[in-house]
Protein backbone atom coordinates (compact mmCIF):
# COMPACT_ATOMS: atom_id res chain seq x y z
CA UNK A 1 0.00 0.00 0.00
CA UNK A 2 1.10 3.44 -0.70
CA UNK A 3 1.92 5.91 2.02
CA UNK A 4 -0.18 8.38 0.12
CA UNK A 5 -3.08 7.95 2.41
CA UNK A 6 -1.14 9.51 5.22
CA UNK A 7 -2.37 12.82 3.96
CA UNK A 8 -5.20 12.48 6.45
CA UNK A 9 -2.88 13.44 9.26
CA UNK A 10 -3.49 16.55 11.25
CA UNK A 11 -0.94 19.29 11.72
CA UNK A 12 -0.66 19.34 15.48
CA UNK A 13 2.84 20.45 16.41
CA UNK A 14 3.65 21.59 12.85
CA UNK A 15 3.32 25.33 13.42
CA UNK A 16 6.36 27.55 12.77
CA UNK A 17 8.82 27.53 15.66
CA UNK A 18 9.63 30.83 17.35
CA UNK A 19 12.01 29.45 19.94
CA UNK A 20 13.39 26.23 21.32
CA UNK A 21 11.11 26.58 24.33
CA UNK A 22 7.98 26.93 22.23
CA UNK A 23 9.04 23.92 20.14
CA UNK A 24 9.39 21.86 23.29
CA UNK A 25 5.99 23.01 24.50
CA UNK A 26 4.43 22.07 21.17
CA UNK A 27 6.02 18.62 21.20
CA UNK A 28 4.93 18.06 24.78
CA UNK A 29 1.34 18.98 23.95
CA UNK A 30 1.20 16.51 21.05
CA UNK A 31 -0.50 13.47 22.54
CA UNK A 32 -0.05 11.27 19.48
CA UNK A 33 2.03 8.10 19.78
CA UNK A 34 5.77 7.98 19.23
CA UNK A 35 8.34 5.15 19.40
CA UNK A 36 8.98 4.23 23.01
CA UNK A 37 5.85 6.04 24.14
CA UNK A 38 2.65 4.58 25.62
CA UNK A 39 0.75 2.31 23.25
CA UNK A 40 3.18 2.51 20.33
CA UNK A 41 4.42 -1.08 20.54
CA UNK A 42 0.91 -2.43 21.02
CA UNK A 43 -0.30 -0.43 18.05
CA UNK A 44 2.61 -1.55 15.86
CA UNK A 45 2.12 -5.22 16.72
CA UNK A 46 -1.65 -4.96 16.26
CA UNK A 47 -1.37 -3.51 12.75
CA UNK A 48 1.44 -5.91 11.85
CA UNK A 49 -0.87 -8.82 12.72
CA UNK A 50 -3.72 -7.22 10.79
CA UNK A 51 -1.45 -7.03 7.76
CA UNK A 52 -0.45 -10.68 8.18
CA UNK A 53 -4.10 -11.77 8.36
CA UNK A 54 -5.17 -9.63 5.43
CA UNK A 55 -2.63 -10.83 2.91
CA UNK A 56 -2.52 -14.43 4.10
CA UNK A 57 -6.27 -14.60 3.44
CA UNK A 58 -6.22 -12.57 0.24
CA UNK A 59 -3.80 -14.88 -1.58
CA UNK A 60 -4.51 -18.10 0.30
CA UNK A 61 -5.51 -20.04 -2.85
CA UNK A 62 -2.80 -18.79 -5.22
CA UNK A 63 -0.23 -21.49 -4.46
CA UNK A 64 -2.97 -24.15 -4.48
CA UNK A 65 -4.45 -23.61 -7.94
CA UNK A 66 -3.17 -26.87 -9.48
CA UNK A 67 -4.84 -28.82 -6.64
CA UNK A 68 -8.08 -26.85 -7.00
CA UNK A 69 -8.02 -27.51 -10.75
CA UNK A 70 -7.54 -31.20 -10.08
CA UNK A 71 -10.41 -31.52 -7.60
CA UNK A 72 -12.97 -29.59 -9.64
CA UNK A 73 -11.72 -30.74 -13.04
CA UNK A 74 -11.19 -27.22 -14.40
CA UNK A 75 -8.45 -25.43 -16.33
CA UNK A 76 -6.06 -22.87 -14.89
CA UNK A 77 -8.13 -20.05 -16.40
CA UNK A 78 -11.16 -21.11 -14.33
CA UNK A 79 -9.33 -21.91 -11.08
CA UNK A 80 -7.57 -18.52 -11.26
CA UNK A 81 -10.91 -16.86 -10.48
CA UNK A 82 -10.43 -17.88 -6.84
CA UNK A 83 -7.59 -15.31 -6.78
CA UNK A 84 -9.08 -12.76 -9.18
CA UNK A 85 -12.41 -12.66 -7.29
CA UNK A 86 -10.69 -11.80 -4.00
CA UNK A 87 -8.44 -9.08 -5.42
CA UNK A 88 -11.27 -7.78 -7.58
CA UNK A 89 -13.58 -7.51 -4.56
CA UNK A 90 -10.91 -5.56 -2.71
CA UNK A 91 -10.33 -3.28 -5.69
CA UNK A 92 -14.03 -2.45 -6.03
CA UNK A 93 -14.65 -1.79 -2.34
CA UNK A 94 -11.49 -0.02 -1.15
CA UNK A 95 -12.83 3.44 -2.05
CA UNK A 96 -16.30 2.98 -0.47
CA UNK A 97 -14.65 1.51 2.63
CA UNK A 98 -12.40 4.55 2.92
CA UNK A 99 -15.53 6.72 3.00
CA UNK A 100 -17.20 4.52 5.63
CA UNK A 101 -14.14 4.74 7.86
CA UNK A 102 -14.50 8.53 7.86
CA UNK A 103 -17.94 8.13 9.38
CA UNK A 104 -17.68 5.11 11.68
CA UNK A 105 -14.02 5.20 12.68
CA UNK A 106 -10.83 3.45 11.68
CA UNK A 107 -10.71 0.83 14.42
CA UNK A 108 -14.39 -0.02 14.02
CA UNK A 109 -13.99 -0.48 10.27
CA UNK A 110 -10.85 -2.60 10.59
CA UNK A 111 -12.43 -4.78 13.27
CA UNK A 112 -15.59 -5.33 11.24
CA UNK A 113 -13.61 -6.06 8.08
CA UNK A 114 -11.42 -8.65 9.77
CA UNK A 115 -14.41 -10.24 11.51
CA UNK A 116 -16.23 -10.80 8.22
CA UNK A 117 -13.09 -11.88 6.36
CA UNK A 118 -12.01 -14.50 8.93
CA UNK A 119 -15.56 -15.85 9.20
CA UNK A 120 -15.63 -16.35 5.44
CA UNK A 121 -12.13 -17.83 5.68
CA UNK A 122 -13.46 -20.58 7.94
CA UNK A 123 -16.21 -21.34 5.40
CA UNK A 124 -13.92 -21.50 2.35
CA UNK A 125 -12.67 -25.07 3.04
CA UNK A 126 -16.25 -26.34 2.83
CA UNK A 127 -17.08 -24.82 -0.57
CA UNK A 128 -19.01 -27.53 -2.47
CA UNK A 129 -18.15 -26.24 -5.94
CA UNK A 130 -15.81 -23.89 -7.76
CA UNK A 131 -18.62 -21.38 -8.17
CA UNK A 132 -19.29 -21.31 -4.44
CA UNK A 133 -15.57 -20.98 -3.75
CA UNK A 134 -15.29 -18.00 -6.11
CA UNK A 135 -18.28 -16.27 -4.47
CA UNK A 136 -16.85 -16.77 -0.99
CA UNK A 137 -13.49 -15.39 -2.13
CA UNK A 138 -15.17 -12.32 -3.66
CA UNK A 139 -16.96 -11.60 -0.37
CA UNK A 140 -13.70 -12.10 1.50
CA UNK A 141 -11.85 -9.65 -0.74
CA UNK A 142 -14.58 -7.04 -0.38
CA UNK A 143 -14.43 -7.37 3.42
CA UNK A 144 -10.63 -7.06 3.45
CA UNK A 145 -10.92 -3.72 1.60
CA UNK A 146 -11.64 -2.13 4.97
CA UNK A 147 -8.06 -2.73 6.13
CA UNK A 148 -5.98 -0.74 3.62
CA UNK A 149 -8.73 1.88 3.58
CA UNK A 150 -8.43 2.49 7.33
CA UNK A 151 -5.03 1.39 8.65
CA UNK A 152 -2.93 4.19 7.25
CA UNK A 153 -5.54 6.78 8.14
CA UNK A 154 -5.47 5.47 11.73
CA UNK A 155 -1.67 5.80 11.77
CA UNK A 156 -1.79 9.32 10.33
CA UNK A 157 -4.17 10.41 13.09
CA UNK A 158 -2.62 8.58 16.04
CA UNK A 159 1.15 8.69 15.37
CA UNK A 160 3.41 11.73 15.34
CA UNK A 161 4.60 12.71 11.84
CA UNK A 162 8.27 11.92 12.50
CA UNK A 163 7.38 8.34 13.47
CA UNK A 164 4.84 7.82 10.70
CA UNK A 165 7.12 6.31 8.04
CA UNK A 166 8.41 3.72 10.51
CA UNK A 167 4.89 2.85 11.66
CA UNK A 168 3.63 2.45 8.11
CA UNK A 169 6.71 0.35 7.30
CA UNK A 170 5.76 -2.12 10.02
CA UNK A 171 2.23 -2.42 8.63
CA UNK A 172 3.56 -2.98 5.10
CA UNK A 173 5.99 -5.56 6.52
CA UNK A 174 2.97 -7.40 7.92
CA UNK A 175 1.44 -7.35 4.44
CA UNK A 176 4.58 -8.85 2.94
CA UNK A 177 5.00 -11.48 5.66
CA UNK A 178 1.33 -12.46 5.41
CA UNK A 179 1.39 -12.76 1.63
CA UNK A 180 4.56 -14.82 1.64
CA UNK A 181 3.95 -17.03 4.66
CA UNK A 182 0.36 -17.74 3.63
CA UNK A 183 1.53 -19.18 0.33
CA UNK A 184 4.41 -21.13 1.87
CA UNK A 185 2.26 -22.62 4.66
CA UNK A 186 -0.55 -23.61 2.31
CA UNK A 187 1.93 -25.26 -0.05
CA UNK A 188 3.39 -27.58 2.57
CA UNK A 189 0.11 -28.31 4.35
CA UNK A 190 -1.65 -29.05 1.06
CA UNK A 191 1.08 -31.49 0.06
CA UNK A 192 0.15 -33.69 3.03
CA UNK A 193 -3.56 -33.03 3.61
CA UNK A 194 -4.97 -31.27 0.54
CA UNK A 195 -5.95 -27.70 -0.32
CA UNK A 196 -9.05 -27.59 1.91
CA UNK A 197 -7.07 -28.27 5.08
CA UNK A 198 -4.45 -25.76 3.91
CA UNK A 199 -6.89 -22.86 3.54
CA UNK A 200 -8.53 -23.92 6.80
CA UNK A 201 -5.17 -23.56 8.57
CA UNK A 202 -4.79 -20.06 7.14
CA UNK A 203 -8.30 -19.27 8.36
CA UNK A 204 -7.44 -20.33 11.91
CA UNK A 205 -4.21 -18.32 11.85
CA UNK A 206 -6.16 -15.29 10.62
CA UNK A 207 -8.68 -15.69 13.47
CA UNK A 208 -5.85 -15.63 16.01
CA UNK A 209 -4.35 -12.54 14.35
CA UNK A 210 -7.74 -10.79 14.29
CA UNK A 211 -8.40 -11.45 18.00
CA UNK A 212 -4.92 -10.25 18.96
CA UNK A 213 -5.36 -7.16 16.77
CA UNK A 214 -8.58 -6.16 18.51
CA UNK A 215 -7.13 -6.70 21.99
CA UNK A 216 -3.90 -4.84 21.27
CA UNK A 217 -4.94 -1.83 19.17
CA UNK A 218 -5.20 1.29 21.35
CA UNK A 219 -8.47 3.22 21.38
CA UNK A 220 -8.31 6.10 18.87
CA UNK A 221 -7.90 9.50 20.53
CA UNK A 222 -7.71 11.80 17.53
CA UNK A 223 -10.42 10.56 15.21
CA UNK A 224 -13.20 12.99 14.37
CA UNK A 225 -16.23 11.46 12.67
CA UNK A 226 -17.35 13.02 9.45
CA UNK A 227 -20.55 12.71 7.49
CA UNK A 228 -20.99 10.52 4.45
CA UNK A 229 -21.07 12.99 1.60
CA UNK A 230 -20.91 11.09 -1.68
CA UNK A 231 -20.90 14.29 -3.72
CA UNK A 232 -17.69 15.51 -2.11
CA UNK A 233 -16.07 12.09 -2.44
CA UNK A 234 -17.01 11.84 -6.11
CA UNK A 235 -15.72 15.35 -6.70
CA UNK A 236 -12.35 14.46 -5.18
CA UNK A 237 -12.15 11.28 -7.23
CA UNK A 238 -13.05 13.20 -10.38
CA UNK A 239 -10.30 15.74 -9.70
CA UNK A 240 -7.71 12.99 -9.26
CA UNK A 241 -8.76 11.22 -12.45
CA UNK A 242 -8.55 14.54 -14.32
CA UNK A 243 -4.85 14.81 -13.41
CA UNK A 244 -2.80 13.34 -16.32
CA UNK A 245 0.17 12.42 -14.12
CA UNK A 246 -2.02 10.58 -11.59
CA UNK A 247 -3.73 8.72 -14.41
CA UNK A 248 -0.36 7.58 -15.72
CA UNK A 249 0.76 6.48 -12.25
CA UNK A 250 -2.46 4.51 -11.72
CA UNK A 251 -1.98 2.78 -15.08
CA UNK A 252 1.67 1.97 -14.31
CA UNK A 253 0.72 0.41 -10.97
CA UNK A 254 -2.00 -1.66 -12.63
CA UNK A 255 0.31 -2.86 -15.42
CA UNK A 256 3.12 -3.87 -13.06
CA UNK A 257 0.58 -5.83 -10.99
CA UNK A 258 -0.77 -7.45 -14.17
CA UNK A 259 2.66 -8.99 -14.71
CA UNK A 260 3.07 -10.03 -11.10
CA UNK A 261 -0.45 -11.43 -10.72
CA UNK A 262 -0.21 -13.43 -13.94
CA UNK A 263 3.20 -14.91 -13.21
CA UNK A 264 2.51 -15.99 -9.64
CA UNK A 265 -0.95 -17.32 -10.43
CA UNK A 266 0.37 -19.60 -13.19
CA UNK A 267 3.84 -20.50 -11.92
CA UNK A 268 2.47 -23.43 -9.92
CA UNK A 269 1.10 -25.04 -13.09
CA UNK A 270 4.43 -24.54 -14.87
CA UNK A 271 6.48 -26.09 -12.09
CA UNK A 272 4.20 -29.08 -11.48
CA UNK A 273 4.34 -29.97 -15.17
CA UNK A 274 7.19 -31.21 -17.36
CA UNK A 275 10.12 -30.87 -17.25
CA UNK A 276 10.09 -29.91 -13.57
CA UNK A 277 7.44 -32.00 -11.77
CA UNK A 278 7.92 -30.29 -8.40
CA UNK A 279 5.79 -31.25 -5.35
CA UNK A 280 3.29 -28.80 -3.87
CA UNK A 281 5.41 -27.97 -0.82
CA UNK A 282 8.39 -26.90 -2.92
CA UNK A 283 6.13 -24.80 -5.15
CA UNK A 284 4.75 -23.02 -2.08
CA UNK A 285 8.30 -22.28 -0.96
CA UNK A 286 8.96 -20.53 -4.28
CA UNK A 287 7.12 -17.55 -2.78
CA UNK A 288 10.09 -16.95 -0.48
CA UNK A 289 11.33 -15.00 -3.50
CA UNK A 290 9.09 -12.23 -2.13
CA UNK A 291 11.94 -11.38 0.23
CA UNK A 292 13.81 -10.03 -2.80
CA UNK A 293 10.91 -7.66 -3.39
CA UNK A 294 11.12 -6.36 0.16
CA UNK A 295 14.75 -5.38 -0.49
CA UNK A 296 14.08 -3.83 -3.92
CA UNK A 297 11.15 -1.80 -2.60
CA UNK A 298 13.25 -0.44 0.27
CA UNK A 299 15.97 0.70 -2.18
CA UNK A 300 13.54 2.36 -4.60
CA UNK A 301 14.05 5.73 -2.92
CA UNK A 302 17.78 5.60 -3.62
CA UNK A 303 17.10 4.58 -7.22
CA UNK A 304 14.88 7.61 -7.70
CA UNK A 305 17.57 9.80 -6.14
CA UNK A 306 20.13 8.58 -8.67
CA UNK A 307 18.06 8.02 -11.79
CA UNK A 308 14.95 10.13 -11.26
CA UNK A 309 11.44 8.70 -11.18
CA UNK A 310 11.31 7.94 -14.89
CA UNK A 311 14.77 6.37 -14.89
CA UNK A 312 13.80 4.16 -11.96
CA UNK A 313 10.65 3.07 -13.80
CA UNK A 314 12.66 2.22 -16.91
CA UNK A 315 15.05 0.14 -14.81
CA UNK A 316 12.17 -1.62 -13.02
CA UNK A 317 10.45 -2.37 -16.33
CA UNK A 318 13.69 -3.63 -17.92
CA UNK A 319 14.44 -5.87 -14.94
CA UNK A 320 10.93 -7.31 -15.07
CA UNK A 321 11.16 -7.94 -18.82
CA UNK A 322 14.55 -9.65 -18.43
CA UNK A 323 13.09 -11.92 -15.76
CA UNK A 324 10.14 -12.84 -17.97
CA UNK A 325 12.42 -13.81 -20.86
CA UNK A 326 14.74 -15.77 -18.57
CA UNK A 327 11.81 -17.73 -17.14
CA UNK A 328 11.19 -19.27 -20.58
CA UNK A 329 14.29 -21.47 -20.18
CA UNK A 330 13.69 -25.19 -19.46
CA UNK A 331 16.10 -24.97 -16.52
CA UNK A 332 14.88 -24.65 -12.92
CA UNK A 333 17.78 -22.42 -11.78
CA UNK A 334 17.13 -20.03 -14.69
CA UNK A 335 13.39 -20.00 -13.99
CA UNK A 336 14.09 -19.16 -10.36
CA UNK A 337 16.50 -16.40 -11.38
CA UNK A 338 13.79 -15.10 -13.69
CA UNK A 339 11.34 -15.00 -10.79
CA UNK A 340 13.91 -13.10 -8.71
CA UNK A 341 14.24 -10.45 -11.44
CA UNK A 342 10.47 -10.23 -12.01
CA UNK A 343 9.86 -9.81 -8.28
CA UNK A 344 12.62 -7.22 -7.83
CA UNK A 345 11.42 -5.22 -10.83
CA UNK A 346 7.78 -5.34 -9.79
CA UNK A 347 8.32 -4.23 -6.20
CA UNK A 348 10.67 -1.42 -7.25
CA UNK A 349 8.19 -0.17 -9.88
CA UNK A 350 5.29 -0.38 -7.43
CA UNK A 351 7.23 1.53 -4.76
CA UNK A 352 8.19 4.28 -7.22
CA UNK A 353 4.69 4.68 -8.64
CA UNK A 354 2.86 4.59 -5.30
CA UNK A 355 5.22 7.10 -3.66
CA UNK A 356 4.83 9.40 -6.67
CA UNK A 357 1.06 9.38 -6.11
CA UNK A 358 1.67 10.73 -2.61
CA UNK A 359 3.83 13.56 -3.93
CA UNK A 360 1.54 14.41 -6.85
CA UNK A 361 -1.78 14.65 -4.97
CA UNK A 362 -1.94 18.01 -3.20
CA UNK A 363 -5.30 17.31 -1.58
CA UNK A 364 -7.54 14.31 -0.95
CA UNK A 365 -4.46 12.12 -0.58
CA UNK A 366 -6.43 9.32 1.09
CA UNK A 367 -8.67 9.07 -1.97
CA UNK A 368 -5.66 9.35 -4.31
CA UNK A 369 -4.09 6.40 -2.50
CA UNK A 370 -7.35 4.45 -2.54
CA UNK A 371 -7.64 4.96 -6.30
CA UNK A 372 -4.09 3.68 -6.75
CA UNK A 373 -4.86 0.63 -4.63
CA UNK A 374 -8.04 0.03 -6.60
CA UNK A 375 -6.19 0.11 -9.93
CA UNK A 376 -3.40 -1.99 -8.42
CA UNK A 377 -5.77 -4.80 -7.47
CA UNK A 378 -7.70 -4.52 -10.72
CA UNK A 379 -4.33 -5.19 -12.35
CA UNK A 380 -3.88 -8.20 -10.08
CA UNK A 381 -7.28 -9.59 -11.06
CA UNK A 382 -6.66 -8.95 -14.75
CA UNK A 383 -3.21 -10.53 -14.59
CA UNK A 384 -4.52 -13.61 -12.78
CA UNK A 385 -7.32 -14.13 -15.29
CA UNK A 386 -5.61 -13.19 -18.56
CA UNK A 387 -2.32 -14.82 -17.58
CA UNK A 388 -4.09 -18.09 -16.78
CA UNK A 389 -6.11 -17.92 -19.98
CA UNK A 390 -2.92 -17.36 -21.98
CA UNK A 391 -1.31 -20.33 -20.22
CA UNK A 392 -4.30 -22.51 -21.10
CA UNK A 393 -3.97 -21.45 -24.75
CA UNK A 394 -0.22 -21.17 -25.33
CA UNK A 395 1.48 -22.47 -22.21
CA UNK A 396 4.04 -20.51 -20.21
CA UNK A 397 5.13 -18.56 -23.29
CA UNK A 398 1.59 -17.16 -23.50
CA UNK A 399 1.75 -15.93 -19.90
CA UNK A 400 5.16 -14.39 -20.56
CA UNK A 401 3.75 -12.69 -23.66
CA UNK A 402 1.00 -11.07 -21.58
CA UNK A 403 3.62 -9.89 -19.08
CA UNK A 404 5.85 -8.43 -21.80
CA UNK A 405 2.92 -6.52 -23.28
CA UNK A 406 2.23 -5.03 -19.84
CA UNK A 407 5.90 -3.99 -19.50
CA UNK A 408 5.75 -2.37 -22.94
CA UNK A 409 2.72 -0.46 -21.65
CA UNK A 410 4.71 0.76 -18.62
CA UNK A 411 7.58 1.95 -20.82
CA UNK A 412 5.22 3.61 -23.32
CA UNK A 413 3.34 5.49 -20.58
CA UNK A 414 6.65 6.61 -19.04
CA UNK A 415 7.94 7.86 -22.41
CA UNK A 416 4.71 9.77 -23.04
CA UNK A 417 4.94 11.24 -19.56
CA UNK A 418 8.49 12.41 -20.23
CA UNK A 419 7.38 14.12 -23.43
CA UNK A 420 4.43 15.74 -21.68
CA UNK A 421 6.72 17.03 -18.92
CA UNK A 422 9.08 18.54 -21.49
CA UNK A 423 6.23 20.24 -23.33
CA UNK A 424 4.89 21.65 -20.06
CA UNK A 425 8.37 22.92 -19.11
CA UNK A 426 8.72 24.68 -22.47
CA UNK A 427 5.35 26.32 -22.07
CA UNK A 428 6.28 27.57 -18.62
CA UNK A 429 9.56 28.93 -19.99
CA UNK A 430 7.77 30.74 -22.82
CA UNK A 431 5.17 32.12 -20.41
CA UNK A 432 7.92 33.37 -18.09
CA UNK A 433 9.41 35.40 -20.95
Amino acid sequence: MSPASTGASTTVGAAPTVSDASASDTAASDSRMTPGGPGYRRMSLALFLAGVATFALLYSTQALLPLISGEFGVAASEASWTVAAATGGLALFVLPMSALSERFGRRTMMTASLAVAVTVGLLVPFAPSLGALVVLRAVQGAALAGLPASAQAYLAEEVRPKALVTAIGLFVAGNSVGGMSGRVITGWVAQEWGWRVAVGVIGVIAVACAIAFRLLLPTPRHFTAGSLRPRILLGTVRDHLANPLLRRLYAIGALFMTVFGGVYTVIGYRLTGAPFGLPQGIIGSIFLVYLVGTVSASTAGRLVGRLGRRGALYLAGGTTAAGLLLSLAPSLPLVLLGLVLITAGFFAGHAVASSAVSKTATQGRAQASALYQSMYYIGSSAGSTVGALAFHTDGWSGTVGVGLLAVVGVVTITVLGTRAARVAARRELVAAH
